[in-house]
């Protein structure tokens, strides 16, 4: 059976409270204690209820506390686990497509760096080439995937993971980046 979503966040804040109570008992213990201020004794019976009672709350805020980490590590596991296959799915993407357009293995480098977001200075000096080799190969690169420059290349990509199994061209609708040009 499963529990409604808004008993748990009601068990949460009865934790709290039970933990802001004994708090206040006994940082204001030690306050009328340091300052010389006398109240009437309670009796022993009720302050071992009140200390068992914060003892109770600590360990339930320490159970809390250790659950919170727990939900917050498995979550962050499968946040890396997407990241890791949308990873994955992307180089995949951008291999289909680069085999689709014909690239040459270099015009692939290039391809990547530039969808990396990389400066045709820094595609030559990382290729060891000229940056007239890089444009030429930039332009074979735009020209083979039917775009204009490295906005729309980096755009077909991100419409194709964003959309991987939308028609090519819905009817009465703009054809596709890569199909324009």
């Amino acid at each position: 059976m499963k529990r409604p979503r808004w008993l748990g966040s009601v068990l949460i804040g009865v934790i709290l409270l039970v933990q802001a109570v004994c708090a206040l008992f006994f940082v204001s213990d030690i306050l009328m204690s340091l300052f010389g201020i006398y109240a009437e004794p309670i009796s022993w019976k009720t302050r071992e209820i009140i200390e068992m009672g914060a003892a109770l709350g600590l360990v339930l805020g320490l159970v809390l506390g250790a659950a919170a980490l727990f939900v917050s590590l498995r979550a962050r596991h499968r946040a890396q686990e997407q990241l890791r296959r949308a990873s994955g799915a992307f180089m995949d993407l951008l291999a289909e497509r680069f085999a689709e357009w014909h690239l040459t293995p270099a015009e692939r480098d290039v391809a990547l760096f530039a969808i990396k977001g990389m400066s045709t200075a820094e595609i030559a000096q990382l290729r060891n080439t000229s940056e007239g080799t890089v444009k030429a190969q930039t332009n074979a690169i735009y020209r083979k995937a039917g775009v204009s420059g490295r906005p729309q290349l980096l755009a077909v990509f991100i419409e194709d993971l964003l959309e991987p199994e939308a028609p090519k061209n819905p009817p009465g609708d703009l054809p596709p980046l890569r199909a324009r040009a």
